[in-house]
């Protein structure tokens, strides 16, 4: 019997999930959206809304907790400096699961996790700066 085992493995061991985690919370905080399995979509949202709470919280103790979580700074300042003061006022719920039908080359479940108030024009933001600046370099 499973009793008291919390979490789901997913065929992963504790390292892989570990930095499993920190890759998904770092695109969903950068890109505010981002499409997975909805077992990881599930398992991602108590550590991403914990995160959030930290980025709340904004003193240093709560930046050095969420940077040995998220492992880029990038991901740490838009925490602290964009999505801590936009749910400042909110008592939590800031994450959103949807289900988007199943995968086609195995059938996995599929979900849309996103932020809810979310920014529309985040989705994408970083990789369009990228391909711009590659670009100009090219020029």
């Amino acid at each position: 019997m499973r009793h008291a085992r919390g979490y789901r493995r997913l065929n992963r061991t504790h390292e892989h999930r570990k930095a499993l985690w920190a890759n998904m919370a770092g695109s969903l905080i950068e890109h505010e959206q981002i499409k997975t399995t909805l077992p990881k979509a599930k398992e991602l949202r108590p550590i991403v809304e914990k995160l959030i709470t930290l980025g709340k919280r904004g003193d240093l103790h709560a930046r050095r907790q969420a940077a040995s979580q998220l492992k880029q700074d990038a991901y740490v300042a838009k925490l602290f400096d964009i999505l801590g003061p936009r749910y400042k006022d909110r008592q939590g719920g800031y994450i959103r699961i949807m289900k988007a039908g199943f995968r086609y080359g195995d059938m996995a479940p599929m979900a849309i996790i996103e932020f809810v108030d979310r920014d529309v024009d985040a989705k994408g933001a970083g990789d369009k700066a990228r391909v711009a600046a590659e670009e100009s370099l090219e020029d």
